[in-house]
């Protein structure tokens, strides 16, 4: 039940994933650059599975039964673009064309 929310939310993370994988088109295309870029992608999913697992499992006995999930989405959705904003910053700065 905690990987509801990344059930939910693949639509949300396949736009996001595409928008990093196509953007910005400054940049040069090397094998190099989608090896990160595949990278980045399978681990800000992973971590985000994590996050929603651990924020699950958080002791919230008296907020009722919908909240877990609610907490358990902000962290994986938080996680997945904190990992993605990172990548996009090594990524800017490895393989940005002058």
């Amino acid at each position: 039940m905690q990987y509801l929310a990344l059930i939910l939310f693949a639509p949300w993370f396949a736009i996001i994933g595409w928008l990093y994988w196509a953007w910005p088109k400054s940049h040069a295309v090397t094998p190099a650059r989608r090896r990160l870029d595949v990278i980045a992608l399978l681990l800000a999913v992973a971590l985000s599975a994590v996050a929603m697992d651990w924020a699950y499992s958080l002791p919230l006995e008296n907020a009722g039964t919908l909240w877990p999930q609610v907490i358990a989405t902000l962290a994986g959705y938080h996680v997945f673009l904190a990992v993605l904003a990172i990548a996009w910053f090594i990524r800017r700065k490895k393989y940005a064309t002058a």
